[in-house]
């Protein structure tokens, strides 16, 4: 019995519609060009690697990581900007408070308590607030140190976080624990004013 040529065709063809499905899979996105005197794909271009130089074009001037919309996305994370004056004035008040901080290290007060009274002597007046956590008054808030995660579980370590704030766009925020102390100026966080918001999980 003779088959037709047009039947010993339809496996080829199956064959050939399958195999040009699979190589499409497998291409994963990849644009290649296709040498057309041989009819081959171009081999890919090579990858960036850490090493290749060439900024990556959606990198955002003063991203932390370099990723596109890390302002954006971060900015609860990021303090304000201080005017210069502000700064100053920031800056002078960080010197007050260094030489409390690092005594108060030394002699292993860094309860909140002891921090709180410290910084009171200086005529700060400490903050007042109001619903949803609005800043009514004053200039000083003292807490206890944030949680951080260490194996499997949370420890909140002895120490005291010192917010003072100079201005409305200025702040001293600072801490004092058993390991160290630490006094830096800056402006205030969007949603956490003068302390740096925790990292969300």
């Amino acid at each position: 019995m003779l088959t037709s040529t047009r039947e010993r065709r339809r496996p080829f063809a199956a064959a050939a519609l399958l195999l040009g499905a699979v190589i499409s899979l497998t291409a994963c996105g990849e644009q290649r060009g296709m040498d057309s005197a041989a009819g081959i794909p171009n081999p890919p271009p090579p990858s960036s690697s850490p090493g290749s130089s060439g900024a990556s074009p959606h990198v955002e001037p003063g991203a932390g990581d370099g990723a596109p919309h890390y302002n954006e996305n971060n900015a609860g994370r990021l303090p304000g900007e201080m005017s210069a004056d502000s700064a100053e004035d920031a800056r002078k008040e960080a010197d007050r408070i260094r030489p409390v901080l690092r005594r108060l290290w030394k002699e292993k007060k860094w309860d909140v308590k002891s921090v709180r009274a410290a910084l009171l002597e200086f005529g700060y007046e400490e903050v007042r607030t109001g619903a949803g956590g609005k800043r009514l008054g004053g200039t000083l808030d003292v807490r206890g140190m944030e949680p951080r995660f260490e194996t499997d579980h949370y420890v909140t370590p002895e120490g005291a976080r010192v917010g003072l704030w100079v201005h409305d766009d200025a702040c001293v925020t600072a801490f004092v624990q058993k390991t160290n102390f630490e006094v830096r100026t800056n402006g205030p966080y969007l949603e956490s004013g003068c302390f740096e918001p925790p990292f969300a999980h």
